[in-house]
């Protein structure tokens, strides 16, 4: 059990993943904004529109910060070590 939740945290992502996470969220926040902007414009209020701004944000951590397997599809094949001369 320890070794699924160490795994987990260890948050191992490739390159591939971390421009997929990088899009998501850039994608995300400019939704997020023109939709907070709009709601709290046509409501004429701050409190909706920092609280659905704050919701996206929420939501966007949960989607991006966890190291989701889907964010380690291409794995970096490293070379193998030589032989270090001491």
């Amino acid at each position: 059990m320890s070794n699924i939740i160490q795994k987990l945290l260890e948050g191992k992502i490739d390159f591939e993943g971390q421009k997929l996470v990088e899009k998501i969220a850039r994608d995300t926040l400019i939704v997020a904004t023109l939709v907070s902007f709009i709601a709290g414009f046509a409501l004429q209020s701050l409190q909706v529109t920092f609280g659905l701004f704050a919701l996206f944000v929420v939501l966007l951590s949960i989607a991006v910060i966890p190291p989701w397997p889907m964010y380690n599809r291409h794995p970096v094949k490293w070379l193998p070590a030589k032989g270090t001369k001491t």
